[in-house]
């Protein structure tokens, strides 16, 4: 059975943010778990090659019609034709949320997270939000993924 981490962030992404995303990816891939994003550019891309080179599973929820939309790096595209409607079913396909900098999209999964009380965990833009805990490393990250969803 595969065990899905919401990894959300910005289509366009720091060096930084990129940095933390592909290390991160790595990790939950290091630990077991495969990753659910929107599939794009920026943090997506970034996550989604940490945890395929790692050898692990990504999954992206397309904004388009279109599987070919997904970055290189996803090993299941799944095309929604919703826009950022598809938000919501990123933010809560995973059995928790790591965010990764990002812009308004990243606000709205992060609510929609917290709306449905999923654990929720952050590096950079949105880390002052109640109910999310701060993170300043990728392994800080993992270790908060792995308390929260226990063993399941």
């Amino acid at each position: 059975m595969y065990r899905l981490i919401s990894v959300i962030g910005g289509n366009t992404a720091s060096e930084e943010e990129s940095s933390f995303a592909f290390m991160l990816g790595g990790l939950l891939a290091d630990a077991g778990l495969s990753i659910v994003c929107g599939g794009g550019s920026g943090v997506m891309e970034a996550v989604c090659r940490g945890c395929f080179e790692a050898g692990g599973l990504t999954v992206g929820i397309l904004p388009g019609e279109e599987g070919s939309q997904a970055n290189p790096f996803v090993s299941l595209s799944l095309p929604t034709g919703m826009g950022v409607s598809r938000n919501r079913m990123i933010a809560l396909a995973g059995e928790a949320v790591c965010a990764v900098g990002g812009a308004y999209g990243t606000l709205s999964e992060i609510a929609f997270a917290l709306q449905s009380g999923k654990p929720v965990c952050c590096f950079g833009s949105w880390e002052s939000i109640p109910g999310v805990k701060r993170v300043a490393t990728p392994m800080e990250a993992v270790e908060f993924v792995l308390e929260v969803i226990g063993d399941n």
